[in-house]
């Protein structure tokens, strides 16, 4: 059952945006390159989306149980990571942390998080490319991700990233407020 959405346009940067349950300061030890989110640590997660810097509309979930697949034929396939909830909050790279106190049982920590993506334009640009993002998160043991098969493409860029890794992230994150 659905516990709270909150729904709000995040102003993207050239890498995508961090999702999780926890403050995350640096880059990710992998980039999820051919996927559209991975893990950047144990509670937080890594979204690369389609539009390189532009508005991204953002709606995310919390339920209490999985949620039904969505049927709307216009999002691309799911992708499901699962997440470790240390805190009661869900943090994100431009907005405030989210109170999700009541969502989680006590004695289960674990979270699952399906992100379903939809752009007008899926070329990857800067601009206004209709890009929309839902994020579901549950309560629920870790489980083996949901992913598309890599390409060859998606490997080597990996490789380059593990070489060329950058340092620690810059301070440069604005807080918007969520409202209901």
């Amino acid at each position: 059952m659905l516990v709270h959405e909150a729904e709000f346009t995040v102003d993207l940067g050239e890498s995508g945006y961090l999702i999780g349950f926890t403050e995350h300061d640096d880059y990710p030890d992998e980039m999820p390159y051919g996927w559209r989110c991975g893990p950047a640590g144990p509670s937080s997660a890594i979204v690369l989306p389609v539009t390189d810097t532009g508005p991204l509309q953002l709606t995310i979930q919390i339920h209490d149980s999985p949620p039904a697949p969505e049927t709307d034929n216009t999002w691309e396939p799911a992708e499901e990571i699962s997440l470790l909830a240390g805190t009661d909050s869900i943090h994100l790279a431009t907005v405030d942390p989210g109170d999700v106190t009541d969502a989680w049982p006590e004695d289960d920590r674990g979270v699952r998080m399906r992100l379903y993506c939809h752009a007008d334009d899926p070329e990857p640009g800067i601009g206004d490319h209709g890009e929309r993002h839902l994020i579901q998160l549950w309560p629920a043991p870790v489980t083996t991700p949901v992913h598309p098969p890599l390409r060859k493409e998606d490997l080597l860029a990996r490789a380059e990233y593990a070489a060329n890794r950058p340092g620690p992230l810059a301070d440069c994150t604005t807080e918007l407020p969520v409202h209901d």
